[in-house]
């Protein structure tokens, strides 16, 4: 990876039973443990709020322009780490913790009804399973907070986002194996995005040598 590369990892705030938002603690704890040496970490958090997230959101991607942008959300009720491929636009109904709900129902208006993250994330939950992990292929990221900013950061990210449900319990909701955890499925995303930009170049490298071919006189 090239130097002073970003990788921004946001948590929510207090929502609920959750003083401090699981998530939240998973972000910091990635924060101080790091990437290595040429990815820099920033992190965000983010209230349980559509109208104070949408900003934010769009705010990352305009002043930052990430690598990629991580999302971190606690999976109630759930002991597995769930890696979410799809955001989906329309049907948020449920109100936020300031009672509001947008009118529209919708994270972008006339936006795309589902957008995909640029990242395969079965094949990273197929590799984790592999290795006895216990992480979940998800396409259904709840139509709730969680959906609403991932669709909003791949929206405005180019798909360059990706959305880690973690656990609520189990052994995987201790910082000492989530952490590293997390570590490890960001690493890989990072690995897939270097394969993406490496194709794209010899993609391009083709098509330039096929537009412009040798001249020789006439």
């Amino acid at each position: 990876m090239s130097d002073g590369e970003i990788v921004v990892v946001t948590g929510f705030g207090p929502f609920r039973q959750f003083l401090v938002n699981p998530s939240w603690k998973a972000a910091q704890g990635l924060k101080l443990v790091g990437l290595g040496e040429e990815t820099g970490v920033y992190i965000k958090e983010v209230p349980v709020s559509y109208m104070k997230t949408e900003q934010i959101i769009a705010d990352i991607w305009k002043t930052l322009n990430p690598k990629i942008a991580v999302h971190l959300g606690v999976a109630r009720g759930c002991s597995a780490v769930i890696l979410e491929q799809t955001g989906k636009n329309c049907g948020y109904r449920d109100k936020d913790v300031c009672g509001f709900c947008p009118e529209s129902h919708c994270c972008v208006e006339g936006g795309p009804e589902k957008l995909d993250s640029i990242i395969n994330m079965r094949a990273i939950s197929k590799k984790c399973r592999q290795a006895g992990i216990d992480v979940i292929y998800s396409r259904d990221a709840g139509r709730y907070l969680c959906d609403f900013v991932y669709y909003c950061s791949l929206y405005h990210g180019q798909r360059r986002a990706a959305l880690i449900h973690v656990p609520e319990n189990g052994s995987l909701s201790s910082a000492d194996r989530l952490v590293p955890l997390l570590q490890t499925l960001i690493t890989s995303m990072l690995d897939q995005l270097e394969d993406h930009s490496e194709m794209a170049q010899t993609e391009n490298i083709q098509t330039s040598s096929n537009q412009h071919p040798n001249q020789g006189g006439s």
